[in-house]
């Protein structure tokens, strides 16, 4: 199953099954199946306790994580959501703090295909049935609040019929997704990043504060605009909220400032994405939240894949001694911040495998003169670029391996190691590795 994951329950393998049945026509957007299919369900996306929800082209998995660390911290119940998995599929569903068991999971996705079978097929997508799957499991547990993290884009995603958000949030823009975000359509503005702007910022719902980095005009004027247009309040960085990353973050807003930690994760970007989860906090009126909880939160989040140092296990063990980097990046944004983290880092050696519809250069151009050797490797399951596609964009040979095991044993004797370009290849790496995502 390419992107589904393989479970040894027998219920939820079933549904995966039936999931990886599911075919969508080329070309097929719009939010009528999903409203649908959710119709058939009883409509429970309009039963879900207080939403955040948030999009970004990187960075909205950490801003929701940090997020839920924070309300949790408060003593909250909290429901997430988000993607993709890199292990398990039950990674997408949390209720009440835990990853979703299996035999709920079953049940869920069961109901939801057999509302689909009952009637005239609306031939859904995996995403679709995913996500009607969360909102059944949200609105019949309790909770205080929910956080959701959008799939692809924001305007067409499958999340984006939540009628009521407490509050949306966009993390960083940047060009990603360019053969679905950036499709020939009527009315939408040309310039790239004005586009995206355009698509994420199609979360946006009347009345609910839109919380978000700063970011270019081209892309400002969109979500100036699209705000305009809803009645919903814009709260941007360096004009609502400021957050100066040092020693710690130095938050202020119209309630005052704020002295918090610097998060356990790697990156400055890290920082970036814990103090957008404070202004979204900090700019609704659902849910209260203190700033003991806030610092304790930021230092409690964890989120795989993301500049993560693997542990010890079978696959880092192949290069004892040494610091194994993972970073699921795959875009140009992704590699700009892991070489922001890598920049007085001594140079080490890169193994990538990377999707053939993305940008051969994404992390490779932004290490120009950090890397040892790269090492290019298949991305499971799915078409990848081959070591030629790398040539234009670095001087180093792209050596070919059949899978990470391999490549991690061919490495000189010395260096530090990092593997990213795909998270399709992280998720391979931690369950090699035997770290699974909790």
């Amino acid at each position: 199953m390419k992107d589904f994951a393989i479970s040894d329950h027998p219920g939820v393998a079933a549904q995966l099954a039936r999931l990886e049945q599911l075919s969508v026509p080329q070309g097929r957007l719009g939010l009528e199946i999903i409203e649908g299919l959710l119709a058939r369900l009883g409509n429970p996306e309009r039963r879900l306790p207080p939403v955040f929800h948030v999009a970004g082209t990187n960075g909205k998995g950490s801003t929701c994580t940090y997020l839920r660390m924070m309300l949790e911290a408060q003593g909250l119940v909290v429901h997430s959501a988000t993607k993709p998995h890199l292990v398990r599929y039950n990674e997408r569903i949390r209720l009440a703090g835990r990853l979703i068991e299996d035999d709920l999971l079953a049940d869920l996705l069961a109901e939801v295909l057999d509302a689909n079978d009952a009637g005239e097929d609306l031939g859904p997508s995996f995403f679709e049935v995913t996500t009607a799957a969360i909102f059944l499991a949200f609105s019949r547990i309790p909770a205080d609040v929910c956080v959701i993290e959008v799939g692809l884009g924001g305007r067409l995603d499958a999340t984006n019929v939540i009628p009521n958000p407490v509050a949306t949030g966009i993390a960083t823009l940047g060009i990603d997704h360019e053969g679905f975000l950036l499709r020939p359509e009527e009315g939408a503005p040309e310039a790239p990043l004005a586009r995206i702007a355009w698509e994420k910022g199609g979360i946006v719902r009347p009345g609910a504060p839109m919380v978000t980095l700063d970011y270019p005009a081209v892309a400002e004027e969109q979500i100036a605009a699209l705000t305009a247009k809803a009645g919903a309040p814009w709260i941007r960085r360096g004009r609502d909220w400021f957050a100066e990353i040092g020693e710690r973050i130095e938050y202020r807003d119209s309630q005052g400032p704020l002295s918090l930690p610097l998060p356990t994760l790697a990156g400055r970007h890290q920082a970036e994405n814990a103090a957008l989860a404070v202004a979204l906090i900090r700019h609704q009126s659902a849910v209260a939240v203190s700033p003991e909880a806030m610092a304790q939160g930021i230092r409690a989040a964890r989120w795989p894949a993301r500049l993560q140092r693997l542990g010890d296990g079978p696959l880092t063990g192949l290069v004892k001694g040494r610091a194994v980097w993972l970073d699921g990046g795959h875009n140009p944004d992704a590699g700009l911040a892991i070489a922001r983290h890598f920049a007085d880092a001594p140079p080490f050696h890169l193994i990538t495998g990377m999707l053939a519809n993305k940008d051969p250069s994404a992390i490779i151009a932004p290490l120009a003169g950090k890397l040892l050797s790269l090492s290019v490797v298949p991305a499971p399951g799915h078409d990848a670029h081959r070591p030629e596609d790398f040539a234009p964009f670095t001087a180093l040979p792209a050596q070919p391996f059949d899978d990470v095991e391999q490549a991690l044993r061919a490495l000189p004797a010395e260096g530090d190691v990092l593997i990213a370009g795909s998270l399709y290849l992280a998720g391979d790496v931690l369950r090699r590795n035997l770290e699974f995502p909790d």
